[in-house]
């Protein structure tokens, strides 16, 4: 296992990326480039082997229709995806995969969807659809840009602590200006855009959590952010 190799789990990209996901793995391929590093992507979809090297594990949105079709395999995998996360790897899930990492997710026809229980969360289909550009401001990260679209209303436990508070659009739900989760090195979202491109301090903090976890003495290269800081300027102006 080669020190600078980045070895990046794609959960399910046949059914889980209708909101365009896919680029967060584009970008952290793109960064991890740019700080020296060889990624390695693995998709991993219905009844395919479980990787044996993991460093990252994204996972994306889709609709219910998507989320009945992956939710036996999720299960399947959820042992294996509860021990990496035990072990401090950092995972990514945005909008279904962030509803189904938690406890349960109960659709608008009440059926209930159990979650494979890596954040302390549950979500409700409410009647509202939540869509829109939104801005939030996270104490980690700064401020972070996005588009939700969703009709779950996401309510955290005890263990699980906002990503963000909202300072324009809904998040989670209609209620707590929260959005997102963090948990562990779990980040769950419901910011589509994509997330990672419109969000660098989000996507470095992903690989260097990843690679400093087996070379510690990994450092960050400085990289240029003046055009993504005018796409993410030009996006918070947008309206909702």
């Amino acid at each position: 296992m080669k020190k600078n190799e980045l070895h990046i789990l794609h959960l399910y990209p046949r059914d889980m990326n209708i909101y365009g996901d896919n680029g967060n793995v584009l970008a952290i391929e793109h960064r991890a480039r740019k700080h020296g590093l060889q990624p390695i992507v693995r998709k991993y979809n219905q009844g395919d082997r479980f990787p044996r090297q993991v460093d990252i594990v994204i996972g994306g949105g889709g609709q219910d229709s998507g989320q009945l079709k992956v939710l036996d395999d999720l299960h399947r995998i959820a042992s294996k995806l509860h021990k990496l996360a035990d072990s401090g790897t950092p995972i990514l899930f945005v909008c279904g995969l962030y509803q189904l990492a938690g406890h349960e997710f109960v659709t608008q026809g009440q059926k209930n969807m159990k979650g494979i229980d890596l954040l302390d969360i549950k979500t409700k289909a409410g009647d509202q659809r939540l869509t829109g550009n939104v801005v939030a401001t996270s104490r980690e990260f700064g401020q972070l840009v996005g588009y939700e679209n969703h009709s779950g209303q996401t309510t955290l436990g005890d263990y699980a602590a906002p990503l963000a508070t909202v300072i324009k659009g809904v998040g989670n739900n209609i209620h707590d200006k929260h959005e997102g989760a963090r948990q562990q090195n779990i980040i769950g979202t419901y910011l589509h855009g994509s997330f990672l491109p419109k969000n660098p301090k989000v996507t470095d903090w992903l690989i260097a959590t990843a690679i400093q976890r087996k070379n510690p003495d990994f450092k960050l290269a400085a990289i240029d952010d003046a055009l993504v800081e005018q796409a993410r300027l030009i996006t918070m102006k947008r309206p909702r």
